[in-house]
């Protein structure tokens, strides 16, 4: 019976150890990081902790159709999410030039941000999958967007103490925004 509890233990930490990912649950401490946002600048979430309730929206590609209807509602609520002591960064694994194109297309008003390699998803537990390509045509001119992973669509919210008090694994691309806005009523 020992043996059976020990091999069983070993089985489940192996797995654990190939996946390396833990998700976050509420009351965790946010993982620190950095990142290339869209305009080339770094995105340091350490300048946020601390001053305003930070949404951080996890999604799979630029200018895909549902990763542009949650862009562009949390574009739209702007104000409301300011008013909310809120802001905005989202993070797929697209390539600088591709969050670019898609802030310009979308007239978008907040960082979007590269997680090339999955580093930031990976550290908040979101799952990742192979990459893909699209074309789009911006400014009448057609670009290939191209991204090595695809994120999962998960988005949390950090609290001023830097801690998560929000988190979302089942994500409604469209009701996104008004889902955090809810949640960021209540927390007054």
């Amino acid at each position: 019976m020992k043996e059976r509890i020990f091999i069983i233990s070993i089985f489940m930490l192996a797995s654990f150890s190939m996946s390396g990912q833990i998700s976050l649950s509420i009351g965790d401490k946010v993982p620190l990081f950095k990142a290339t946002a869209d305009d080339g600048s770094t995105w340091n979430i350490s300048k946020f902790i601390g001053k305003d309730y930070i949404v951080i929206y996890f999604f799979p590609g630029a200018m895909t159709s549902g990763c542009t209807k949650q862009a562009c509602s949390y574009r739209d609520h702007q104000n409301d999410l300011a008013s909310a002591n809120a802001i905005v960064v989202g993070i797929s694994g697209d390539e600088i030039k591709n969050l670019k194109l898609f802030k310009q297309a979308e007239n978008l008003n907040f960082p979007l941000l590269s997680d090339k390699k999955g580093n930031i998803a990976r550290s908040f537990g979101v799952p990742i999958g192979e990459g893909a390509s699209i074309k789009r045509t911006v400014g009448g001119i057609e670009h290939e967007l191209i991204r090595d992973i695809t994120i999962k669509r998960w988005t949390f919210v950090v609290g001023k103490d830097g801690k998560i008090i929000y988190k979302n694994e089942a994500v409604n691309a469209e009701k996104d925004s008004e889902e955090v806005l809810n949640f960021l009523s209540m927390q007054k």
